[in-house]
């Protein structure tokens, strides 16, 4: 009878360090410095964008990153990216900068994302500086070594649009 019950005793023990072995460990939370990882992300990456240098913007994308500008066909790539900032850098007058108002990261660790404004002026075809004022949204996605980078980019102006002028 006590041969028995080692038996059932070890038999127990092993199935529950089985069940123990088998059981997916739990993840922690790490939303909060993931957020705090983006809001730090997005703040460099505005600055480089102020810098003026298109390299140091074009930096913060993914290479099969997206941008979703206004008014012009979606730039898939960070060669079809790199064209299109370069395109706004070469405007004369040319300045960006922007503020996230939200940042929110997946209970994954893996995606986030960023909200919110900016401000970019630009000269108009006379010359006279012209600002426009809008909000963006980014999506982040957080790299191997810990970095977040840009997968999707996506801004729009809360100016109205003004229609050409009259011939």
């Amino acid at each position: 009878m006590k041969r028995h019950s080692s038996v059932t005793l070890l038999t127990c023990c092993c199935l529950a360090l089985l069940a123990l072995s088998c059981t997916e460990q739990q993840k922690p939370d790490t939303r909060a410095a993931d957020e705090a990882a983006i809001r730090q992300a997005d703040i460099a990456w505005s600055k480089a964008a102020a810098s003026g240098i298109s390299d140091e913007h074009l930096a913060y994308f993914l290479d099969d990153a997206v941008v979703l500008g206004p008014n012009e066909p979606m730039a898939s790539g960070k060669e079809a990216i790199g064209k299109m900032i370069r395109g706004f850098y070469a405007m004369p007058g040319f300045a960006v900068k922007w503020q996230a108002t939200k940042v929110e990261a997946a209970s994954s660790g893996d995606f986030g994302y960023s909200l919110g404004t900016y401000e970019l002026t630009m000269n108009d075809p006379k010359g006279k500086p012209m600002t426009d004022r809008g909000k963006y949204a980014t999506v982040w996605k957080k790299q191997a070594d810990g970095s977040w980078r840009v997968a999707l980019d996506m801004f729009n102006s809360d100016l109205p649009v003004t229609p050409p002028p009259s011939k």
